[in-house]
């Protein structure tokens, strides 16, 4: 139990996911920034944002990861940030976990069903 100087009382927070303290905002604007310019498509429409949760293939998304991965290990070789490469990775990262939970309907630690 967590008392505060104003007298409010709340539960433990041990036991709890700190998003706050495990994500960095620097890095989640920089890959929204990211995803939000590859919404376009070659024929010219924008996709939804979330359209990736449709569902594509782990292959693709190892391949793809693979490209990108090596884009940075490259650049890194040069001295190069290169940040297009990093967002590139965690999205294939993001979206192979995706789907592996999905095939298994749950979601993370909490193992509660996914609902879409």
């Amino acid at each position: 139990m967590r008392e505060f100087s104003t007298g409010a009382t709340r539960d433990g927070d041990d036991d709890k996911i700190d998003f706050e303290g495990f994500l960095s905002p620097a890095v989640l604007e920089r890959y929204a920034a990211y995803m939000n310019q590859h919404r376009t498509q070659a024929d010219g429409n924008l996709r939804e944002s979330d359209n990736w949760q449709k569902g594509i293939p782990l292959n693709a998304y190892i391949k793809s990861g693979w490209r990108h991965f090596f884009d940075w290990w490259r650049d890194h070789r040069r001295g190069v940030c290169n940040e297009e490469a990093l967002c590139a990775l965690i999205f294939n990262a993001m979206g192979y976990l995706h789907e592996t939970l999905k095939a298994k309907k749950t979601v993370g630690y909490l193992k509660k069903e996914i609902t879409k």
